[in-house]
């Protein structure tokens, strides 16, 4: 029997960046398994990593080929450097973003400065929460489950 070639690596479709503690078992993954069944590829970290993966490898990579971004800003979201990483990646790499705001209002969103991070991260960050504060998105009420456009 003749050897089948390796099955080419797919990149995603969708990135989901989100704090997983705030919305893995709600607005995340729902929208996870939503674009699955929709026969889409999408990228949420507690989906497609396993055990060994370089994390920074893995996630940049999938943000650098994703087609879209899906940012699910949460109460606890600026306190995950990597979710700051991973939005300000995608706005560096002009990707469309699509902002969700999960319980939480965009004049919410503040990077804090915990002395934990250099002086240009932290300016790297804060425009990249700009620049996806000021992107018509979605609000999410995860008590009454409703999905709104958001207009600044």
């Amino acid at each position: 029997m003749k050897n089948l070639p390796r099955q080419l690596h797919r990149y995603c479709d969708v990135f989901i960046n989100h704090r997983g503690i705030d919305t893995r078992r709600t607005i995340s993954g729902l929208l996870y398994h939503h674009l699955v069944r929709l026969g889409l590829n999408p990228f949420l970290d507690s989906k497609n990593m396993k055990p060994g993966d370089r994390l920074f490898d893995k996630i940049n990579d999938a943000v650098r080929h994703c087609k879209v971004g899906v940012a699910v800003f949460s109460p606890h979201y600026c306190e995950s450097y990597f979710c700051l990483h991973e939005l300000a990646l995608m706005m560096e790499t002009r990707k469309k973003v699509i902002p969700i705001f999960c319980d939480v209002k965009p004049s919410q969103l503040q990077v804090k400065d915990d002395r934990s991070c250099p002086v240009e991260e932290l300016q790297r960050f804060r425009w990249a929460l700009e620049e996806a504060k000021y992107t018509v998105g979605l609000t999410f009420n995860t008590l009454k489950g409703l999905v709104y456009l958001y207009l600044q």
